[in-house]
């Protein structure tokens, strides 16, 4: 095994395809940062684009791409967990990728383990009304539940201001607390993924 750790990014953007989202402006910022920790940042995933079955279990059946989706994120260290935020909730994209972790609970090892113990979820939120806290507090219950390891400072999120019409990826600058935000992120993930690799839970 590589000592360098590496991040799996997935992107829960509505859309499969078109130009960049500011989802994918956001992942982008995390992995800038996560590069400056040694941390190996695979391209991002955007999920809408695979064929992605709705369910519960790790496998429902021919055309199924979440199979291959799973293995990506398990054979990382840390997860980095993107979406945007729809009618003040986490996209249902983002509740489809949550719901197939799901088969994780009955997936456990001899030591009662699921395939998420000892590997760190962070979350790259962006949106353009309130409702950040909302979505970070829904995605990190839900990957606590299914074994994922939250780090503090685990969110870096920008919500623009209400009834406006600014997008994250059109910003002209990055506004100073998302790049002081995305480096604590960064730091702690990067920090706690190394401890728990040198001496994962016992279950």
């Amino acid at each position: 095994m590589s000592s360098r750790l590496t991040a799996a990014a997935i992107n829960c953007s509505l859309s499969a395809k078109g130009r960049a989202s500011s989802t994918d402006a956001m992942l982008d910022v995390l992995a800038e940062h996560f590069q400056a920790h040694d941390v190996e940042v695979a391209a991002p995933i955007r999920i809408a684009a695979h064929q992605v079955k709705w369910g519960v279990s790790s496998n429902e059946g021919a055309g199924d791409d979440w199979p291959a989706i799973r293995e990506q994120i398990l054979a990382a260290d840390i997860l980095i967990f993107g979406t945007p935020i729809w009618m003040g909730q986490p996209s249902s994209v983002a509740k489809l990728v949550l719901e197939r972790m799901d088969a994780f609970l009955d997936e456990t090892d001899a030591a009662g383990r699921m395939p998420s113990y000892s590997k760190v979820a962070v979350a790259a939120i962006v949106g353009n009304e309130d409702g950040a806290h909302h979505v970070s507090s829904q995605i990190f219950q839900a990957l606590n539940d299914v074994g994922w390891t939250i780090p503090a400072v685990a969110a870096c999120y920008w919500v623009g201001e209400a009834m406006r019409a600014i997008d994250f990826k059109d910003l002209e600058h990055r506004p100073r607390s998302v790049t002081r935000t995305a480096g604590m992120v960064a730091a702690n993930a990067s920090h706690l993924a190394r401890l728990l690799r040198q001496s994962p839970y016992p279950g």
